[in-house]
């Protein structure tokens, strides 16, 4: 199941979202249906203010995820925190009902455009983690937490790490290497690494 647009990060700001999937991402999703015309109001995994407009066409992920129909939005609006969306040929609350739990995409070359500094988590993932030109791992997921950064799944082996993409360890990123190259504090690794297995054991015992 693929997750929002906005699967782009900077070490200078959070964002959400993450990608699956190198043919489509997912802008909303469709959470109710909203009016009695067909309109249904969506949850948005795109920052950009501007990705939804009258006449764009998208392609609704059923809940099934194998089937994808084509929509086009005659209408849209903001009511109580959410998108809402009529469209074309989607008249009536039964046509609505069938769309709740679709994820709205678009092909991934129409993704939007990246401001210097930002990434896309589908660009990242399966990058390799150099710390001082030493790699520890390819990136396996990105997670985002409490902490301002989000954090870097780095895998090695058996092992994982939990990396904070934060500007302050972070001294760049080359997509066409598939390389992110990183000058971590000195034990970073060992604090955010698996656990032993004393550790677990004590942690059972209490």
């Amino acid at each position: 199941m693929t997750a929002g647009e906005n699967p782009r990060v900077s070490p200078r700001q959070r964002a959400t979202g993450q990608s699956d999937s190198n043919e489509f991402i997912t802008l909303a999703r469709v959470v109710k249906t909203q009016g009695r015309h067909g309109e249904v109001a969506v949850e948005v995994h795109s920052d950009a203010p501007d990705r939804f407009h009258e006449g764009l066409q998208l392609l609704a992920l059923g809940t099934s995820g194998d089937t994808r129909r084509e929509v086009d939005i005659e209408g849209l609006w903001l009511h109580k925190g959410l998108l809402v969306l009529k469209f074309r040929g989607v008249d009536s609350i039964s046509d609505a009902e069938m769309l709740i739990g679709a994820e709205l995409q678009v092909p991934s070359r129409q993704r939007a455009a990246l401001e210097a500094g930002w990434s896309y988590i589908s660009d990242l993932v399966g990058c390799v983690v150099l710390d001082r030109g030493h790699e520890i791992g390819r990136i396996e997921d990105v997670q985002f937490g409490a902490g301002e950064a989000p954090l870097l799944i780095v895998a090695t082996g058996n092992k994982k790490f939990d990396v904070p993409f934060a500007e302050a360890y972070l001294e760049g990123v080359e997509i066409a290497r598939k390389q992110v190259r990183m000058s971590l504090p000195e034990g970073l690794l060992e604090i955010n690494g698996p656990m032993t297995e004393e550790e677990k054991r004590e942690q059972q015992k209490r």
